[in-house]
């Protein structure tokens, strides 16, 4: 049995690991680049190491770092979280390699489901059903189009070693072949290192549910029911739900067994999960997540079984203490993920800053984060920085609950996805349950939220407000003030600008030229100089904290001038192209 524990992982799930480890008498160590020196998980860990400078591939995806790490502080495994090198096979091996525990599955099992292309043969060959796809890789947007021509559009083109929505685009038509093929295979190549891309059969408005599996070293399997995971942007998720609005206990029992078969077919030994798509209560094989999910503690919730520490406890060679008959499922619960992002500026990236920070509390109320008071939101790393759950009776139980949550949570400085959470839960068709993985597409134009705050402290825009708490005659009023706030107090009547970009796809233009809406790394630059372009075209895919941008002119015109190239390095209101 090991002692200590190294966290090669950072953010709200390296402080999850660290207390878990903590609950079972083991030591952590914390791991940290230049930006984290400060962060949560290293305060909480008993010991933290420096591993690199703040780009991820110099620090959190440097394997012989972590390892040296690992061996240098007495660590005897080494926990992945999610992200990063969760699901990297030769970290695994070279964990192993290097004397040390790996606390998830092992290597084979993270490669066979690594490749969605591999992943789908093993499922069709143990009875798990699939949607109709290409059984190897395709290399041109030409097979897409005989794709389709046997299937119909559209068609989701998916980069083998894809997932958490990356390497993922669709073809809508033959027009948007060569675009969904070189998409995918981009973001696959920069994301996962492999270019490979195959095809499927795209369901126009399915939902999307997962099961979580665990399975230990002495053959034993179980699954601990569902998570409608079908709120999401670009495939990233946003709001999770144990149980699923739209399951059946019938059909909770062949989901179920179908997971479980998943793993049983590449002989999984950890916490994992078996994700699918169900239309027309059908349902089919997504991919499968060999790691520990990010939505976990909704499931924690309703089975009261620690999804974290039994992935620990399967490392050490500990059979499954609970067999399938003996879960039950007590309740609802519901996650939502805050994000350093702006939801009314089509969820932009919003790094930086948090200037206050005060988590909800109460009955059924629980608050997995990376910050415990103001601190920083990398610009360097994924948006999400905390997740709110809530556990109810029933779902009208946990929605009331998740709403009084929400009125309390605090997070001003940046702006954040709490404005989108309250507006959902005065939209019928999610108070209903009646909602597919489209909810965003169709509902988004409808939702009443309320405006980002200006970012780090600054005063507000014109007509967004600020709040202040005034006393008089003993008794504490919260108003609103409108407008510049003087020295004296008071509040002038010119407000100043909102600051630039915010994130918008849609970048300003003055005189011509094509900012950029926010620091990021361009990808590639989509026109040329001479090239006519209309109203709203792309002109540059720009990168931000994990997420790919289109960035388009508001004019038509001739590019004049493209002042940026790939791999470019830019801040919010560098010129990237002169549109005349």
């Amino acid at each position: 049995m090991f002692e200590k524990v190294l966290v090669a992982n950072r953010g709200e799930i390296a402080v999850r690991i660290i207390r878990a480890c903590r609950e079972l008498g083991l030591a952590s160590v914390a791991v940290y680049s230049d930006v984290d020196r400060e962060a949560l998980h290293t305060a909480l860990a008993d010991e933290a190491y420096h591993i690199g400078p703040t780009p991820a591939a110099e620090s959190y995806l440097n394997i012989g770092r972590l390892v040296e790490v690992a061996r240098r502080s007495g660590a005897g495994a080494v926990h992945p979280g999610y992200g990063f090198l969760a699901e990297s096979a030769a970290f695994a091996r070279a964990v192993g390699e290097a004397g040390l525990v790996w606390i998830g599955p092992h290597p084979e099992a993270i490669e066979a489901m690594g490749s969605k292309v591999e992943s789908r043969r093993l499922m069709a060959r143990a009875g798990v059903p699939i949607t109709p796809g290409t059984a190897e890789p395709v290399t041109s947007p030409k097979a897409v189009a005989e794709f389709a021509a046997e299937h119909g559009y559209p068609v989701a083109v998916k980069a083998s070693a894809g997932g958490g929505g990356k390497g993922f685009a669709v073809a809508r038509g033959e027009e948007e072949a060569g675009a969904a093929f070189e998409r995918a295979s981009r973001e696959g190549e920069a994301y996962f290192g492999d270019g490979a891309v195959y095809l499927e059969k795209y369901l126009p408005h399915p939902r999307h549910i997962e099961i979580q599996v665990v399975c230990d070293r002495h053959g034993n399997a179980a699954h601990l029911g569902e998570r409608d995971c079908s709120i999401q942007r670009r495939h990233q998720k946003l709001v999770e739900e144990c149980p699923s609005p739209a399951m059946t206990p019938e059909m909770r029992e062949r989901m179920g067994a179908a997971a479980v078969a998943a793993a049983r077919a590449v002989g999984y030994d950890s916490v994992g999960t078996v994700e699918f798509l169900v239309q027309d209560e059908e349902f089919y094989f997504l991919e499968m997540n060999t790691r520990v999910q990010v939505e976990h503690p909704i499931t924690e919730e309703v089975t009261g079984i620690d999804i974290v520490q039994t992935g620990i406890r399967i490392a050490t060679g500990e059979p499954l203490p609970f067999a399938q008959e003996e879960i039950c499922w007590r309740g609802h619960a519901i996650e939502v993920r805050l994000n350093a992002e702006d939801p009314a500026s089509g969820f932009a990236p919003s790094p930086g800053m948090v200037t206050a920070y005060a988590e909800p509390g109460g009955p059924g109320v629980r608050v997995d984060s990376s910050l415990r008071g103001p601190g920083l939101v990398p610009e360097s790393y994924d948006p999400l920085f905390a997740k709110l759950i809530v556990r109810g009776r029933d779902r009208r139980d946990a929605l009331s609950r998740l709403r009084r949550a929400l009125g309390e949570f605090r997070v001003e400085g940046i702006a954040t996805t709490l404005p989108f959470f309250r507006a959902i839960l005065d939209e019928e068709s999610f108070l209903s349950g009646d909602y597919t993985t489209g909810y965003i597409a169709e509902r988004m134009g409808a939702l009443r939220m309320e405006p980002a705050p200006a970012a780090g402290g600054a005063p507000p825009a014109r007509g967004e407000g600020r709040s202040l708490e005034v006393e008089v005659d003993g008794r504490l009023f919260r108003v609103r003030v409108f407008g510049e706030l003087s020295g004296r107090g008071g509040a002038g009547v010119q407000a100043p600008p909102r600051r630039g970009g915010g994130g918008s796809r849609r970048a300003s233009a003055v005189e011509g030229t094509v900012a950029a809406p926010m620091q990021g790394t361009i990808v590639k630059v989509l026109v040329r100089e001479g090239q006519e372009v209309a109203a709203d075209e792309p002109v540059c895919i720009l990168e931000a904290m994990k997420m790919e941008s289109e960035i388009r002119t508001p004019k038509a015109g001739r590019v004049a001038k493209v002042a940026v190239g790939p791999g470019q390095a830019v801040r919010g209101g560098d010129p990237l192209v002169v549109v005349e």
